[in-house]
């Protein structure tokens, strides 16, 4: 039969648009998920950014007065409900005496020996620190009362200083030590160590390379660029400073990184504590530990085990003893991967808050989609120990 036959291109038709509606009807591959992740609690009202697991399985998160409506700014999960901790009154500003009450909270650490540490940054919506207000207040879980408060001494608060998150060492000192954060928005960020017994701190390596905002780097979360943008189309790049922090279980590391920047660092604490090394010596001592993907949080654990976030990819990443990276989760439920925190459970638990999601970044636009999430993953691992 001829090709031209009627008959004959009427088949070949039929054919054609039977295989291109199948082609059509096929479903698309999807990316692939790494981890078990298990949703522990849903927030409904105001964005969270820190959790702390204690040692015997208390949940507290705090939420940052940014902007959000903030009735208290530091909870507890408890009976499946988020309840103000200690009480409604504490998370109150006292404008007589800003070193009482909860200004603004940015993290919540417990220690591993009967307390929960409250970071106060006295900064709401990132503005100057409240003079005297910028503090750190430990709270005894049997009694849920503040049994000490350390206000931040005037040599290591600058204008643009935002302390962040906090880990401690019981180890040395009198009482032990806390490093903290300045994750800055526009000043030099910096490592700040504080003495507990005496309240005493230094600020260390204060603008240097480690602790800054990587010049050439250019986040980009969801597929867009991550960056400022206001109502009328003019934008400006999100730089944060030094921000995740953990402590090696020796207690004789320190890692840290800038939110922005991919790169890991590391410090011997020992040289970090004394005040006689030098800025260039403290410097030379820290080490590039490479590319980890963008983080807020880190984490560390008993066995030698670091856990970073990665917000660029929607993933937890754990970085082994000896220097090799695994991805543990990866899922597009995990937006914006914050505050990280191992249970006594054996589980790594971490804030998924869809930060990158506020108006900030889209014209004043806020596309975050409530509930924020609450997450946790088995890593069957224990916290690094404080002690």
């Amino acid at each position: 039969m001829h090709l031209k036959h009627p008959f004959i291109w009427s088949i070949l038709a039929l054919t054609i648009a039977s295989n291109s509606h199948a082609a059509q009807s096929q479903p698309l591959p999807s990316e692939q998920t790494v981890g078990a992740i298990e949703q522990v609690f849903a927030f409904h009202d105001a964005m969270p950014t820190g959790v702390s697991v204690t040692e015997n399985g208390r949940i507290f998160v705090n939420f940052p007065r940014w902007g959000d409506a903030v009735p208290f700014t530091v909870a507890e999960l408890r009976d499946g409900k988020v309840v103000p901790y200690p009480d409604m009154a504490m998370n109150q500003a006292d404008p007589k005496d800003p070193a009482k009450g909860f200004i603004s909270v940015q993290s919540v650490v417990a220690d591993g020996r009967g307390r929960i540490w409250i970071l106060d940054t006295a900064a709401p919506g990132f503005a100057s620190p409240t003079p005297g207000g910028a503090k750190l207040m430990a709270v005894d879980l049997a009694t849920n009362k503040v049994v000490k408060t350390l206000v931040f001494p005037k040599n290591v608060m600058l204008p643009s200083t935002y302390v962040n998150d906090m880990r401690f060492d019981f180890r040395v000192g009198d009482e032990g030590v806390i490093y903290i954060t300045d994750s800055s928005l526009s000043g030099p960020g910096a490592i700040i160590v504080m003495d507990i017994a005496s309240g005493t701190a230094i600020r260390r390596l204060s603008g240097a390379t480690s602790t800054s905002v990587d010049p050439s780097f250019v986040p980009k979360v969801e597929g867009q660029v991550l960056q400022v943008r206001n109502a009328d189309g003019s934008t400006r790049p999100f730089a944060v400073a030094s921000d995740g922090i953990a402590l090696s279980a020796d207690g004789q590391t320190l890692y840290f990184c800038p939110l922005s920047s991919r790169h890991l660092y590391s410090v011997p604490t020992a040289l970090l504590r004394d005040p006689s090394v030098s800025e260039a010596r403290l410097d030379m001592a820290v080490k590039d530990l490479g590319e980890k993907g963008a983080s807020d949080g880190l984490e560390a654990d008993a066995a030698g085990a670091l856990y970073a976030g990665d917000y660029e990819h929607n993933s937890v990443r754990k970085r082994l003893a000896d220097g090799q990276w695994q991805t543990i989760v990866h899922d597009p439920r995990v937006l914006w991967p914050d505050t990280l925190s191992i249970g006594p459970d054996g589980y790594l638990y971490f804030m998924a808050n869809q930060l990158h999601r506020q108006g900030i970044f889209h014209a004043g636009k806020d596309l975050r989609q409530k509930p924020y999430s609450l997450l946790r993953v088995k890593i069957d691992a224990a916290p690094a120990p404080t002690r």
